[in-house]
This record gives C-alpha cells, structure tokens and sequence, in this order.
C-alpha cells in the first residue's frame, strides 16, 4: 500500500510517512493509491467482529505487516481502546421507528475523534519509540479534536501537542477537556477568531518545509490520513450490525443501508465515501448546520465560503473550510490531480470557487428533496430551530438525549420518512454532556457524568492569540515561537513549565 497527494506532486509513500506528516508538500492531502475491495465473502467473513476487531482487520488493509507486525497492530488497537467507558467501544441505540443511533461517543472527550485519534497516537508512538524520535503535533480545532488530541498524547515522552481553539466559539466542557491539562508536553492556545481563521496561519507553518523537518511538525486534524482510515470502521461496523445483509441469500445483491452524517470538515463523510467506493452499499447523507458550504457545493457548484461562520447550537461543525472535500473531489475527479490542485489553490486564495459544469455532474449534484435519484452523496441543512424541535421529539418519543449534532443528522429521520425496504444509520458524534447549554435550550435535562463535574474543580494553563491588524502573521510567529522553543527545552531533556 502506497499512498500519494490529492495535488498529483507527491507518488509512492509509505504509511509511515504518511502518519507523521499533515498536509503533502504539494499543499495536498494523502490518499491511498489503490482502494481495496470489500466483496460480499470479506463482508460475511466479518459479520459479527467486535468493533475493536473491526478495526484491526480495516487498519491491515493499509497499514503493511512490515511496518506494523500484526501483533503488533492486535496490541496498540487493544490500548488505544481500553480507556473507554463502554466494553464494546460503541454502540447502537435502536429507537422507536427505524431510528437507529450509532453512539461514537464513549472515550475520554466524549466524542467521536476519540476513536480515531487514541488509535493515530497509538501509532505515532509506537514508531517514535522504535526510532528514538521526536515529533511535534499542531492542532486547530473546532472543539473536539483539540480535546481529543491531548488527551490522547499526554504525558507522552516524545510527543509534544500544541492545540490551538477558537475562544468563545467552543462549550465550556469542550474548553475545559484542553486547558485543563497541564502536562509538560501540551501547549494550548486560544485565538481570537474561528476555527476557519485558525486554519490560515497553520497551512502556512505546514507549508515551511524547512520548520517541517527541523521540528518533525505534523499534524492530528482530520488532514492526517490516520484519522480517517479508522473512522472507516465505524462505517463498515453500522453496514455490517443494521443492514440487514445476514437476510440476503447468496448471489443476490448485499442490501443497502443509509449513513447520515452531521458534518463540518467533511472528514467524517469522506471515510463513508471511501467505504463506498471500496464496494460497501452505503447510501451517504451529509447534514449540515447553517454553515452549509457542504451543502451549496453538493446541490448547486457553488464551493465558496460565506462572509462569516455562522454560531450555532451545533459549534463542532461550524465550519466553512471543510478541507476534507479536497479527498471527495480527488475521488469523484478520477483522482485527476491537476483538476484538483487548481481547484483547491483558486479557493485558498479567494475563498470562491463555482464547479464547471463538467466538473458538477462528476460530483453529483443533488438536492435532498429529490430522493428518486441515486448519486455519491445527498445533503441537507438545518437551522437552530430545526436542532431544538429534533432534540425535543427525540425526547418525547424515546426519552433519549440528542447532542445538538447528532440533532442535526437526526432531522433528516423526522423530515424524510423513508422506505422499509431502506435501513438507516444516523451517526451520532458526541455526548449531549458536552452541550449542557443546548440540552437546556431545548427544555431537557440530562445527568452529566462525573467526569465532567469533576473538570469544574481542576486548575487551567493556556495562552491568549489576540486579534490585531495583521492577526495572521502575529498567530504563525507566536506558534512557530513556541514549536522553536518547546524544541530547545527537549534537546537539553528539559521541562518546558516550571
């Protein structure tokens, strides 16, 4: 297994490489060079695997015997999931009507990166170690990767995480799980802006191959090909429990199921398009909160970012870079690499971008109202309101808590009914404890676990990133100061906070 860049300049990678790198130095996005087939004999062969086996036998498709020793593999996946409050890892809520809730929020932050990101770590040190090196991670997050990140990579020895949030536009348990660790090796800012606004200055500390290779800079979003090959296990763990497959005869065509995605950078959707295209039948919904670039790209072309990132009740997946579409249109663009630099180097660079009528039919443009049609993938939106009335319903009819995410894929369910013959699978992305104030909102209450009452009562570490006339620049050099001097600190086996 090779791996190569979204932007065509970059052939040939190992999954090494890979893991510790963030963007391609082409300013690309890694991707496997070839696809493995899931048949109908692998997909039998798999029926019935706890999700943690699941995983096992997923990450052995790209990750070489070489590299990792299957034992070896068996091992890190086995710690990398032993932390979690549930035995199972996740699991499936299966409510009145069809509704079906696949719970990926039972790790230490309570949401989904937790499965994708404790595996990476995992994986990073277990090379780190082998090597005797060092690595220096850079985070931006929306809210929960940066948690996710350091809780993941704490107290590790060679391993220093520096994660940067948007102050203000983050809950208080999602700032409390970052700046409340005060292990020596995590460095948390929080920025004046959005997430949107922290992206800019880290593509441009990823694209200094220079400060890249002196510091082993690298990064944990979802941009790391790492997260996203585990998060298609969980797509291939709801296709294999709710499809219904263990009913078809053998010869006749596996059924299909419908995976609905709360989405933001489009990570989460990319992985279920991957599996898609490694044969699995899945029929891919990716719902939206206000912030609906996905969306207008999807149904009319029109890739371009608005003014602002809209505030909603659904903060994690405010978004309006969703940089993880760079892998769908590579896929859908026959994995055309010129098309796909152009495209992406034009958006960068004035945040607009209208699909050209060649390009829109490769990527399936469809409106969620015209459910007759079978394309890559349908989309949908929703408003604050839409949020509150889905949580409330929910509630009423199964006395289940929706976080206001897992809300926003759960509308589709009450908007569109669908088919019988259609199973369904809506993806649920993180514990309504996270989002106290919206569970109030919607006149709920919700019984939070004793992990979160206990951050109330811990100490805090983080540094301000004001915004200023060049903002920009000032973050990258604060950042970049900080990866120098953490780098000094290690090389004399120092500690960095006294």
């Amino acid at each position: 297994m090779r791996y190569c860049s979204t932007r065509g300049g970059v052939l040939g990678w190992d999954f090494r490489d890979v893991l510790f790198s963030g963007y391609a130095p082409d300013g690309g996005m890694f991707m496997p060079e070839t696809l493995p087939v899931l048949g109908p004999d692998i997909l039998r062969c798999w029926k019935g695997l706890p999700y943690s086996k699941l995983v096992v036998e997923v990450a052995s498709l790209f990750i070489p015997a070489h590299l990792i020793p299957r034992d070896d593999l068996e091992d890190l996946v086995g710690k990398a999931f032993s932390g979690f409050s549930v035995p199972e890892v996740i699991r499936t809520a299966r409510l009145k009507e069809g509704l079906s809730v696949l719970e990926l929020f039972h790790g230490d932050t309570l949401a989904f990166k937790d499965l994708a990101m404790t595996c990476t770590v995992h994986f990073l040190n277990y090379f780190l170690r082998k090597e005797n090196g060092r690595a220096t991670v850079l985070v931006g997050t929306s809210g929960d990767t940066g948690g996710s990140a350091i809780q993941s990579a704490k107290g590790l020895p060679g391993l220093d995480v520096v994660v940067v949030y948007p102050r203000g536009r983050v809950t208080p348990v999602q700032e409390k799980h970052m700046i409340t660790c005060l292990e020596d090796n995590v460095h948390v800012f929080a920025a004046d802006g959005s997430s949107d606004d922290i992206d800019q200055p880290l593509r441009r500390l990823f694209a200094d191959q220079e400060l890249v290779r002196s510091y082993g800079l690298m990064s944990l979003n979802s941009v790391n090909w790492s997260r996203v090959l585990i998060q298609l296990a969980h797509f291939i763990y709801a296709y294999l429990e709710l499809s219904g497959m263990e009913l078809a005869e053998a010869g006749i065509d596996l059924p299909e199921l419908e995976v609905v995605v709360p989405t933001g950078g489009a990570g989460n959707i990319a992985a279920g398009y991957i599996v898609k295209q490694m044969g699995l039948p899945l029929k891919l919904v990716a719902m939206v909160n206000s912030n609906d670039i996905v969306h207008r790209t999807v149904t009319t072309g029109d890739f371009s970012m608005a003014p602002s990132v809209a505030q909603t009740l659904a903060p994690a997946i405010d978004i309006q870079d969703p940089y993880n579409m760079e892998r769908l249109f590579w896929l859908l663009l026959g994995r055309d690499g010129y098309s796909v630099k152009t495209m992406m180097e034009k958006f960068q660079s004035s945040h607009r971008h209208m699909l050209p009528e060649n390009h829109r039919k490769l990527v399936a443009i469809i409106d969620i109202y015209d459910t007759n049609l079978s394309q890559a993938m349908l989309t949908g939106t929703v408003n604050n309101e839409g949020i509150l009335e889905t949580m409330r319903r929910c509630w009423k009819e199964n006395q289940y808590v929706l976080c206001p995410h897992t809300a926003v894929a759960v509308w589709h369910h009450y908007n569109f009914p669908h088919s019988p013959r259609l199973n369904r699978c809506y993806i649920a992305t993180a514990s309504p404890a996270k989002f106290q104030a919206a569970v109030l909102k919607a006149g709920l209450s919700f019984d939070l676990p004793q992990s979160v009452l206990a951050l109330d009562k811990l100490p805090t570490r983080y540094q301000n990133l004001e915004r200023s006339l060049n903002w920009c620049k000032d973050w990258e050099d604060r950042l970049k100061e900080c990866i120098q001097s953490v780098s000094r600190v290690r090389n004399n086996l120092g500690t960095y906070y006294t």
